[in-house]
C-alpha cells in the first residue's frame, strides 16, 4: 500500500493533505525522514505522523436499538436514518447489516465490514433472524404450524422457508426466519389473517 494512501486512511486526511504532510517532513517510516508519498509500505512497517504512531483503523461493529420512525438506511431525504442516531464522528463508513421496517423497533447491527455484513444478510449463509411479534388478534395453533411449514406469500412463486414459531402470549410470538424477503414477517402474518 502506498504511504499517502495509508496516511489518508489512517489519519482521516485527503490524499492531497497526506502528500503535503509527507513533503513537509511531518511523516517518518521506520525512522526514514522525508519518505516519498508513493513509497510502498510492507506489512507491519511503522509510520509516524508528528512523532505519533498511526495505523489503519480496523472494522467497526455497533449494536443499536432502532426506534419506530427511523429507517435502516445510510441516507434518506424524508426520514431519520439509523446513522442519524449516532454522533457524527462514528458515522463514517458504517452501514446497517440488514434492515428493519420503519415502524419496527429492535436491534440493528451497524458495521464498516462489508464481508461480515454479507455473511449475516445473505440467504446463502442461513443466518437466523429473530423477531418478537405483537399481533392484533390471538395466534392460533394452526397459525403457528403454518409459519413452521412455510407460507406462500402474495405475488411469490415459492413458499417461505420453514420458520421457528413460538407463542409467548395470546397475541405474541417469537418468529425466527432465515430469509429476508421484502416485509417478510408482516406478509407472513398477513397471509394468516
Amino acid at each position: 500500500m502506498r504511504l499517502d494512501y495509508f496516511l489518508a486512511h489512517s489519519a482521516g486526511l485527503s490524499r492531497k493533505e497526506a502528500k503535503q504532510l509527507i513533503s513537509r517532513g511531518a511523516v517518518t517510516v521506520e525512522g526514514e525522514v522525508r519518505p516519498k508519498a508513493n513509497l510502498q509500505l510492507r506489512d507491519g512497517q511503522g509510520v509516524w505522523l508528528h512523532d505519533q504512531p498511526v495505523q489503519l483503523p480496523g472494522h467497526r461493529y455497533l449494536m443499536l436499538h432502532k426506534p419506530a420512525g427511523v429507517v435502516c438506511s445510510t441516507d434518506d431525504p424524508e426520514h431519520r436514518t439509523v446513522l442519524d442516531l449516532l454522533p457524527v464522528a462514528l458515522r463514517q463508513d458504517l452501514h446497517p447489516a440488514g434492515r428493519l421496517d420503519r415502524d419496527t423497533t429492535g436491534l440493528v447491527l451497524l458495521t464498516s465490514d462489508g464481508q461480515w455484513s454479507h455473511r449475516l444478510t445473505s440467504p446463502n449463509h442461513q443466518c437466523d433472524k429473530r423477531y418478537r411479534v405483537s399481533c392484533a388478534d390471538p395466534v392460533s395453533d394452526e397459525d403457528l404450524q403454518a409459519l413452521r411449514d412455510g407460507i406462500l406469500l402474495r405475488g411469490e412463486d415459492s413458499p417461505t422457508l420453514p420458520a421457528k414459531a413460538e407463542r409467548v402470549g395470546v397475541d405474541q410470538l417469537l418468529l425466527t426466519i432465515r430469509e429476508g424477503r421484502y416485509h417478510q414477517v408482516k406478509r407472513m402474518l398477513a397471509a394468516r389473517g
